[in-house]
């Protein structure tokens, strides 16, 4: 069969197959206007719970300043070729420092993206030797990275002590044979239920294994702990976290992320994370752009209280109006709601078109069939007003949901 005539037919998978009624309303939508909870969509404004700039960094204007300057000064071309060759800078140097001493670790270093470098991060730990045991949940970039393992991996129920000491038993049986290491994989917050992982009944389990943990916080850092520093200091576990991988998009509105570990952990992936050694290093407007931002961010603790203010305003008013909203104890917020793909469209246009919300709308195959999943991001720009109107929102499209609505609008 012809590649091309392949592809046509099933364009990827669910979510590809949907691409020509979803493309620019569903799936790739247009947020135009100033990043800011108030965005216009579709010809309109929206009141925007999808952007996942928690500190409301994005636009401040300290931060716009220092991009803009950086650029005037350097332009976006400096430093040519990898860091490794010709690409390092003293920049690079004092924000990697500054990273690893903010989330406990001796060293970091950065890394270009968060998505690829978790994948390389990953590839460079293991051989065929070792053995992964990961978060049946985890980010896409984690299961990318471990689909690439050529060794055995084993995968726990989500957030299930009970089963991911199963899995490790079997993990310990195959490296007693193979002579390899465990590698266990989790992350601080999970991005879509809101759950944080278990790391202190993860690391509790050391006492009787032998294996090193690595933790994407992707959503933890910045937000999570009193400093800010992540779910492990949240949790007071900092130390038993060997690995500890954070990004720049997310609290920090940027782009590019960090891994943290002992020195010499980090001097080996230095060394041999493929997509970092063979690629251009980070340009000086954005690694001085994110000493900016992570300046702010340690030196503002009230952009923090202000997202879990409206964080928790936000939960606590959908719980009390009887929504579902999971098992989050962060501020990223589902609400489940019970459909098909049918209603849940139809819903989510309702929610758009009539009352001006605009959060991200999550069906199946990522969460089971007959189930609808909102998910909201707050963030420290948004208030208490927004919360109310969402709430409003919310509960006049639940009722028309369960009046069975969509499904006649469908029809």
């Amino acid at each position: 069969m012809d590649l091309f005539k392949k592809i046509n037919q099933n364009m990827g998978g669910p979510i590809g197959q949907h691409q020509k009624w979803s493309h620019g309303y569903f799936s790739y939508p247009r947020l135009e206007g100033e990043i800011a909870p108030h965005m216009i969509f579709n010809g309109k404004k929206h009141l925007v719970w999808s952007l996942n700039n928690y500190l409301g960094l994005a636009n401040h204007p300290e931060v716009r300043q220092a991009d803009a300057q950086a650029a005037t000064d350097y332009g976006m071309a400096y430093p040519m070729g990898a860091r490794m060759m010709s690409g390092n800078t003293i920049h690079h140097e004092e924000l990697e420092n500054s990273l690893a001493e903010f989330v406990g670790k001796p060293a970091a270093y950065l890394l270009n993206y968060g998505y690829q470098g978790m994948v390389s991060i990953i590839d460079a730990l293991v051989d065929r030797k070792d053995v992964i045991v990961y978060d049946a949940e985890s980010h896409a970039c984690i299961i990318d990275g471990v689909r690439l393992h050529i060794g055995k991996r084993f995968v726990y129920k989500h957030n299930d002590i009970d089963s991911f000491e199963k899995q490790l038993e079997h993990a310990q049986r195959v490296v007693e044979q193979t002579g390899g290491g465990i590698l266990v994989i989790t992350e601080g917050v999970f991005g879509m239920s809101g759950a944080q992982g278990k790391l202190k009944e993860i690391i509790e389990l050391k006492e009787k294994y032998t294996f090193r943990l690595l933790v994407d916080d992707a959503h933890g850092f910045g937000t999570m702990g009193i400093k800010g520093s992540g779910t492990h200091e949240a949790q007071g576990c900092v130390d038993g976290v060997d690995l500890y991988f954070g990004t720049f998009a997310k609290s920090m509105a940027g782009i590019g992320a960090f891994i943290a570990a002992d020195t010499e952990i980090i001097n080996y992936l230095r060394y041999n994370m493929r997509s970092q050694t063979f690629a251009k290093a980070l340009p000086i407007p954005m690694v001085l752009g994110l000493k900016k931002r992570f300046e702010l961010l340690r030196s503002n603790p009230q952009l923090r209280e202000k997202l879990w203010t409206v964080a928790r305003a936000l939960q606590n008013g959908l719980v009390a109006q009887g929504f579902d909203i999971g098992v989050t104890n962060s501020m990223v917020t589902p609400v489940f709601l019970k459909g098909d793909l049918t209603e849940a469209t139809s819903l989510t246009t309702e929610l758009r078109e009539k009352h001006g919300i605009f959060c991200s709308i999550v069906v199946y195959p990522v969460i089971p069939k007959g189930l609808i999943m909102l998910r909201l991001i707050p963030t420290a720009l948004h208030t208490l007003e927004d919360v109310q109107q969402t709430l409003d929102a919310f509960n006049a499209v639940s009722a028309r949901l369960m009046e069975g609505h969509y499904k006649m609008v469908a029809a």
